[in-house]
């Protein structure tokens, strides 16, 4: 198909009131992307591929999203609702560029895949004016039906139009259609509006491209694959399709789930090899989990990179922007936020890291927050490599720890500490320079003793 132009219109106008929403219809987000996110993925993309989205009066949001998921998409306002034909009419000056192939797809439909875009493309190249996409529902009513006759196209029915012996047929319509570039405009163009809501509607396009002596066909897809979404049940239906196509996607690339069904997967989200998950595990969107790495149950990850071999939770939170190295180990209700910690760096309990930097194998101890906000800003805490930080301690930002420093237990560190120092800082405050190396060495002496 890589020879042939392509066009894709993507509807994305509605105002979604079944939501009960303020937010756009299409950016409710299913796998933690917006639903029109997912259809902007799915579509051709290359040079040969021109994308324009359809969007109403004062839905800048919606413009916003597709400039920063497709900046080479054009944007075009529905400014009256007069039917589907109408709304892929608002996109005029790009149809009339001549593309190959115009396919016409709909922002709240996020299950649809790049693979149904290619058959649906496949038989205009072998001379068809128009084809369809199709579903068999295991319960029709209500949707349009597809009559075929002689192997093609006939008709599609409204259910409301539909006679007894057509309601038997459950071969329904999905909206979605592909037409020949070269005699889309032809086609549409003739589309009229003498029905009850005086509106121009897609599915008349069967009907005078058959007149016109054309060729309509259909190609079937799974129902769900062509769910469109109006409700937030039906949002909620949606999220269950597509968690259950990235579980088993997960599954196949050899991530273990030991309970797949509570582990909750982002669109984006990437494994390597022999990742474990625990059951009840949380992943929203933006994460890359590395070789060997294990999330313990009940654990929130958005936004990360998790290196090789490190270890996660349980009951852990990682927040956006939060970068763990090879061997690292986030443990017990700790929550981490806008911080690099090295290879090897431990913080095993009850702690809080926001907007740290923490260099190789250093010890966190339970209990240790960095005190990142002063009520007016946001200021960072430095940690170097193999440092020890003292259980139940306060590291109050913009703070430098060197390496190989010492924290004890319970201090509140407002001053820099220098590299190998001891700091016992409470009232008064206490910074011995070398303290560490001497704690060091106490420590060893008293093992030898009691040996």
């Amino acid at each position: 198909m890589s020879a042939r132009s392509s066009l894709t219109v993507i509807l994305a106008a509605g105002e979604g009131t079944r939501m009960r929403s303020q937010l756009p219809k299409v950016l409710h987000p299913v796998a933690g992307q917006a639903m029109l996110a997912h259809v902007l993925a799915a579509a051709p993309k290359g040079e040969r591929a021109g994308l324009a989205v359809v969007i109403g009066p004062d839905h800048e949001a919606v413009a916003k999203e597709v400039k920063r998921l497709r900046p080479d998409a054009k944007i075009f306002i529905q400014r009256e609702r007069l039917g589907t034909a109408h709304a892929v009419l608002a996109a005029r000056e790009a149809i009339a560029a001549g593309a190959d192939d115009l396919l016409v797809a709909f922002g709240d439909s996020p299950l649809i895949s790049a693979e149904t875009f290619s058959r649906l493309r496949a038989p205009l190249k072998d001379g068809a004016a128009l084809a369809v996409l199709g579903f068999r529902a295991v319960d029709p009513t209500g949707y349009g039906r597809l009559l075929i006759e002689g192997g093609q196209l006939a008709a599609i029915r409204e259910h409301a139009d539909a006679s007894a012996e057509e309601r038997k047929v459950t071969l329904c319509n999905a909206g979605v259609m592909a037409f020949d570039g070269r005699r889309a405009l032809q086609i549409l163009d003739e589309i009229g509006s003498a029905n009850a809501k005086g509106e121009y509607y897609l599915v008349d396009a069967v009907g005078i491209v058959r007149q016109q002596g054309g060729e309509a066909v259909v190609i079937e897809t799974s129902e769900d694959e062509v769910r469109g979404i109006n409700t937030k049940a039906q949002l909620a239906e949606a999220e269950s399709v597509m968690q259950a196509r990235l579980r088993r996607a997960a599954l196949d690339a050899g991530v273990t789930l030991i309970a797949p069904d509570t582990v909750y997967l982002a669109a984006d989200t990437t494994f390597g090899q022999d990742v474990t998950i625990e059951p009840f595990v949380v992943i929203g969107p933006g994460v890359s989990i590395a070789d060997g790495a294990v999330i313990h149950s009940f654990c929130h990850i958005v936004q990360c990179s998790i290196g090789r071999n490190a270890q996660v939770g349980p009951y852990a939170r990682i927040r956006p922007g939060t970068s763990l190295g090879d061997g690292a180990k986030i443990g017990n209700f700790v929550e981490a936020k806008a911080s690099t910690l090295g290879a090897g760096v431990k913080v095993n309990h009850l702690s809080y890291i926001g907007d740290t930097e923490i260099g190789a194998n250093t010890n966190v101890g339970a209990g240790t927050i960095t005190c990142n906000y002063d009520g007016f800003a946001k200021h960072k805490t430095t940690i170097g490599k193999g440092v020890f930080v003292g259980t139940n301690s306060s590291l109050v930002a913009p703070i430098k720890i060197g390496d190989g420093a010492y924290v004890g237990s319970g201090s509140v560190i407002t001053r820099d500490v220098p590299a190998d120092a001891m700091a016992v800082e409470r009232s008064p405050q206490t910074i011995r320079e070398g303290g560490a190396t001497r704690y060091r060495e106490l420590k060893t002496r008293g093992k030898k003793k009691d040996k």
